[in-house]
């Protein structure tokens, strides 16, 4: 397998812009970013192609068919899912390796049934792969009815959508590895975090390394050619938030402990 390469996925530092990210990235030795479309502006594709840097999981400004409880956006599941193919559209100059999405949670499976249809019709006119992301069972009332690769596969397969799938190893580490094994060649992009125990709430990830996640297996499972992403959510209200953190410094020290855990890992 050829060396590994890394991102980070700009929620990392959510409070800085689209250019002091690409300079935060380029400074740490980042080969890419995950670009979240709320973060761009009039010039950010200039601005992209002058860094250099590559693609990686791309995020909607509104990021699942069903409403968040957590996130503001419309309430209407059709004007959602326009809303994403919006966003493929606005996406698909920076060439991602994929844009991803959630169902959202609720019950109205053929509303998340017909937005696959159409966000995997939107990202095929657009040379766009698109890809589903399950998330972990602790608070997928939050966010999706699918917590593990193998319920958004049969989702998708429901759907008969062409649609991918997104792997996080924050939300699917407890999963059986078997599942990665099985659905490996329908992954699009692959996120990383580690878990803090205990978990205080949805946003409460660590950097690679200050978890208990056992990256090794998963690596292994995945053989993962494309760019590894580092994508932390936080929360600014707990103690030892990363969040809190001067954003270029927690890029450089986050990539450094990316670079290091994967190496461990790999051995």
């Amino acid at each position: 397998m050829s060396e590994h390469r890394f991102s980070i996925s700009q929620i990392t530092t959510v409070t800085q812009s689209f250019a002091d990210d690409l300079d935060a990235y380029l400074a740490a030795g980042a080969a890419g970013i995950g670009i979240w479309e709320m973060k761009l502006a009039c010039d950010s594709l200039g601005q992209f192609r002058v860094s250099g840097l590559e693609a990686a999981a791309a995020v909607p400004a509104v990021p699942s068919i069903l409403p968040l409880p957590l996130i503001e956006g419309p309430a209407d599941p059709a004007e959602r899912v326009e809303a994403i193919r919006a966003g493929i559209r606005r996406l698909a100059p920076f060439e991602p390796a994929c844009v991803l999405f959630l169902t959202g949670p609720g019950d109205d499976r053929e509303t998340i049934l017909e937005g696959l249809r159409a966000i995997g019709d939107e990202g095929r006119r657009c040379g766009v792969r698109v890809a589903l992301e399950p998330v972990q069972r602790e608070f997928a009332h939050y966010w999706t009815i699918v917590s593990s690769l193998a319920e958004a596969a049969e989702l998708v397969e429901e759907a008969k959508a062409d649609v991918g799938l997104m792997y996080d190893v924050w939300h699917l580490w407890r999963e059986p590895v078997e599942e990665i094994e099985r659905y490996r060649e329908r992954i699009h992009g692959v996120h990383l975090a580690d878990w803090r125990q205990p978990t205080r709430n949805t946003n409460d990830r660590v950097l690679p390394g200050d978890g208990v996640v056992e990256l090794g297996p998963i690596l292994e499972a995945l053989r993962w050619e494309g760019l590894l992403d580092l994508e932390i959510f936080s929360d600014a209200d707990l103690p030892g938030s990363l969040w809190k953190e001067p954003p270029r410094e927690l890029a450089a020290r986050g990539l450094e402990q990316l670079r290091g855990a994967v190496s461990s890992a790999s051995a």
